[in-house]
């Protein structure tokens, strides 16, 4: 046998807590990156826009600064009320579907037939986030969904 075999009842429980592990750090990781780069957009910018005051260019007439934190990777203001409604059709879409693949699982695999139940709270939710996004969706003058 070799110095250096692992057996696999040690090394499986290692795997298992390191992948929430590494998806936690990448998380971390992503969102540090985001942010150093929307600084260095926004740095760019003000040197940009001094170096157009310095050659005598009207500052009206320059674009407006680049915001650090209310846009998306779109450029959308996160405050569009499309936006919050469409995000919220979706995650209620999925998990409707969720609730309702949940309940036909347990109904099919189940000996009793009476787990089914167990999906209606995903369902319900995905209900609710439904209903909210018709809630939140911008409507014009009489009542009709804008476009």
């Amino acid at each position: 046998m070799p110095v250096f075999a692992i057996e696999p009842e040690f090394f499986i429980p290692f795997l298992v807590f390191a992948i929430p592990i590494i998806a936690i750090i990448g998380g971390i990781t992503a969102g540090i990156v985001r942010m150093l780069g929307r600084q260095r957009i926004a740095e760019l910018a003000a040197r940009e826009r001094m170096a157009a005051i310095e050659r005598g260019i009207d500052p009206a007439k320059l674009p407006p600064m680049p915001a650090l934190m209310d846009e998306g990777w779109s450029g959308e203001s996160r405050s569009d009320p499309k936006r919050r409604a469409q995000g919220l059709m979706i995650g209620g879409l999925v998990t409707l579907a969720v609730g309702i693949g949940l309940s036909i699982l347990i109904w099919t695999t189940s000996d009793e037939r009476s787990g089914w139940a167990v999906g209606l709270l995903p369902g319900l939710v995905g209900v609710a986030l439904l209903l909210s996004a018709w809630i939140v969706h911008p409507k014009n003058g009489n009542g009709a969904p804008a476009r």
